[in-house]
């Protein structure tokens, strides 16, 4: 007995393995991650460098030169680029796809601590490097700003309560904190005034680390109690420092307060974030690989309502990015698309097979192949993206083919007056064989898609892998499922055809009429059939060449970004929107 014959035999088993495929695909598609893109992870490096007060200039020849001469010497590196600005150096590494992003970290340590004994010792840190993804966008922007607080107090809510607990939510990378404004006290002193009573401005940083200071101070133990000592040298704010003595000169005191201005401020006051021309912190949320965006996005939005019931009514809490938003546009767009492909391919079926029960048979190939390979993409680990579904929805015309071929030739088989068990096991049998190899030859086509490589390749590896199996699946189907319900539930039409069928049956003469007669005109005229096919081929190829190319298809997700970048002697005071800053309108 052929393979075919053992499905047609036992429905109950049949039955049983399609609902098996059908169980196992909604479970896939719902543990399926819901993304734009698939997920590509680019080898990539930062290493950052400190040096407080070294000019740009500085940077880029005592430090960041002598990194990238030590780490050029790494096997695997792809890119290397580095930017310097006042005492800071940024270089980032990219390594090729196929470099471990382990070992290239183990590396870029060595050459870190090779590197060390050619960098200038005055640098308060050695050199640190942190792994990052470059197509890990942010998914949730938060924008905190407050028209009555000062920015200090904005940011103690931003760092201590929401970056903190957005970062124990599942699925949550790391919260970063644009503009942060953490609060400091700063002392601005005078250097005439400094020279007058003979001070210098390391005798003002001694005296500030010696009289600031927060350490045990150790505990009285008495026979029945004992007391820890407390030390009041915590400072505070800029009214507490006013009257902390520098030193003595001409047998009295002198204060800090005497020397310049004390005032409260903030650690960093050369960055600054707006948002509706609000001066505001931003919060940026990013996801961890294979995560759900949709999912992460919304269980952030659900902790909102408590932030805003926690912190005071003054404080704003506003989303100023949410990136899940347009894949649920971009995906449900290409769902809608699958379904409505789905609907006009069993449209075109019953308007050609105009039979209820021909038709019903060869489109239940179509929900079984799409829903199986949900199943398949959760155990590989893809992503619910518009490859995936684009791959799914070209898979379409593809998958009902096998059916129909079975479905015709047992139909012919059942006009010779055989029973429709016999009909089914004799048709499945003649052509099981030639499906079989339909399949094969069909997933084939997709196999040097796999082996494509660069980002294009990582790319389209998923869309390959999505086509193949929800083929496979549909071969699989029309060899077991579609035979075994011909076997029981095909129905030919009778004798007494309805008014649909006879004026049906007439165009399709008439269609079959019209392509007789334009094959018989070009079987007559071979000359101008192939002057025909060989202008088709010219125009197709200058056609090619007219065709703008892109990497991936221009999509509006309702935002515009910009950047804008001045010189590095700029003043701040002048156009601190202007030196460094970026620009996102929604």
């Amino acid at each position: 007995m052929n393979i075919t014959g053992i499905f047609i035999s036992r429905p109950v088993m049949t039955t049983l393995v399609m609902l098996g495929i059908v169980l196992f695909g909604v479970a896939g598609y719902r543990a399926l991650p819901v993304s734009d893109l698939p997920n590509v992870d680019f080898p990539t490096l930062q290493v950052y460098a400190n040096l407080p007060g070294a000019s740009p200039e500085t940077m880029a020849a005592n430090v960041a030169t002598p990194l990238e001469r030590q780490f050029s010497t790494i096997p695997g590196l792809d890119s290397m680029t580095s930017s310097s600005s006042r005492g800071s150096t940024n270089v980032t590494l990219q390594f090729t796809l196929e470099r471990s992003l382990d070992a290239a970290a183990q590396d870029v340590q060595s050459a870190i601590a090779a590197a060390l004994r050619r960098l200038p010792p005055g640098m308060p840190n050695p050199p640190t490097f942190r792994k990052v993804n470059p197509a890990d966008q942010p998914i949730l922007n938060l924008s905190l700003n407050s028209p009555t607080l000062p920015l200090s107090a904005v940011d103690e809510y931003a760092e201590t309560m929401i970056s903190q607990r957005i970062s124990m939510i599942d699925g949550v990378a790391q919260v970063n904190v644009m503009g942060a404004q953490k609060y400091a006290v700063r002392a601005q002193v005078d250097p005439s005034l400094l020279a007058a009573r003979g001070i210098g401005i390391d005798d003002v940083e001694n005296a500030l680390e010696r009289q600031n200071v927060n350490q045990p101070t150790g505990t009285l133990w008495g026979p029945r109690q004992s007391f820890t000592v407390q030390a009041t040298g915590q400072l505070m704010d800029a009214a507490s420092y006013r009257p902390l003595i520098v030193a003595y000169r001409g047998g009295r005191p002198v204060r800090l307060a005497e020397l310049g201005r004390v005032v409260d401020s903030v650690e960093n006051d050369k960055v600054a974030g707006w948002f509706n021309n609000a001066r505001s912190i931003t919060l940026m949320v990013q996801r961890q690989p294979g995560t759900n965006t949709v999912e992460v996005v919304d269980r952030i939005k659900e902790l909102l309502p408590s932030f805003r019931q926690q912190m005071p009514p003054s404080v704003n809490l506003d989303i100023l990015y949410d990136r899940s938003e347009s894949i649920r546009e971009s995906v449900n767009d290409v769902k809608f698309t699958l379904v409505l492909t789905i609907a006009l391919v069993v449209m075109v079926i019953f308007l050609f097979l105009r039979n209820v029960s021909a038709t019903v048979i060869p489109s239940l190939a179509l929900p079984m192949s799409v829903v199986g390979t949900f199943g398949a993409m959760a155990l590989c680990g893809y992503t619910l993206d518009n490859l995936s579904l684009m791959a799914l929805t070209l898979s379409v015309g593809f998958v009902v083919d096998d059916a129909i071929v079975i479905l015709e030739n047992i139909v012919r088989h059942i006009e010779m007056g055989k029973p429709r068990m016999q009909a089914a096991i004799e048709g499945a049998s003649e052509i099981g064989f030639t499906i079989l190899s339909m399949t094969l030859s069909l997933a084939a086509v997709f196999i040097p898609v796999l082996f494509m490589s660069g980002i294009m390749g990582r790319l389209f590896h998923e869309f390959a892998v999505t086509i193949s199996v929800a083929i496979l699946i549909s071969g699989f189907v029309s060899l077991s499922l579609t035979p075994m319900l011909c076997s029981r539930f095909l129905k030919l039409p009778g004798e007494h055809q309805n008014a649909f069928q006879r004026g049906s049956e007439r165009i399709f003469d008439g269609l079959r009429d019209l392509y007789g007669w334009s094959l018989r005109g070009v079987l007559r005229h071979h000359a101008l059939t192939m002057l025909m096919a060989a202008g088709t081929l010219v125009a197709t190829i200058y056609l090619y060449g007219l065709v703008p190319k892109g990497f991936i298809p221009n999509q509006d997700t309702g935002q515009i970004q910009g950047s804008t970048e001045a010189p590095q002697d700029i003043s701040d005071r002048k156009s601190t929107r202007l030196n460094s800053s970026h620009l996102v309108i929604s």
